[in-house]
């Protein structure tokens, strides 16, 4: 890997991204190394609420307002815990200042049973690269490294956070156009 401190980072699609799982998204890129990178899309909420779509060995009571959001097309029926509330797993991993991730059971139900927190976010799914993936798909140009901020997480709406990622980095999102690596 060229830049083993990598992560954390956002990355942060360009708009000819032609992947369905990616097009306009923001990943936060929480492991890169050696083996490959691990990442959780931050945008990409699901539609219907999780209570239409979560299945459950045990009885469970999903809040009618909790939503979803698909972290990546890699294991889709695995669920992450972003969140900024580092008191609700002690055992979360700090992905970067102020962002936990947490893949607890009983955090999973708890959340999946409380009213929505801004704060907290379930994620089902992630994004993986194998080694030397994520490198070509730098090279090529196909993604924008920008500065992994919780408030862009937590606090901007997810509509919003592809065109507001590309305007923190200075740039018009209607502006970009991509290369064919050759810089």
């Amino acid at each position: 890997m060229a830049n083993a401190s990598l992560a954390p980072v956002l990355l942060v699609s360009m708009p000819q991204m032609l992947d369905p799982n990616f097009s306009k998204t923001v990943v936060l890129l929480a492991e890169y190394g050696a083996h490959g990178a691990f990442g959780l899309v931050l945008n990409r909420r699901m539609p219907e609420p999780a209570q239409a779509i979560v299945t459950a060995d045990e009885p469970l009571l999903i809040h009618p307002r909790m939503h979803l959001f698909t972290g990546g097309p890699v294991e889709p029926t695995r669920a992450w815990i972003l969140t900024a509330k580092p008191e609700l797993d002690s055992e979360a991993l700090e992905v970067m200042s102020g962002v936990y991730l947490s893949a607890s059971p009983s955090l999973v139900r708890r959340t999946l049973e409380t009213a929505p927190d801004p704060r907290v976010r379930m994620v089902v799914g992630y994004s993986g690269w194998g080694a030397g993936q994520l490198d070509g798909e730098l090279a090529e140009s196909s993604w924008l490294l920008a500065p992994a901020e919780s408030d862009l997480i937590f606090s901007i709406p997810v509509d919003e956070m592809w065109e507001t990622a590309i305007r923190r980095l200075g740039a018009e999102p209607s502006m970009l156009q991509g290369s064919s690596g050759v810089h």
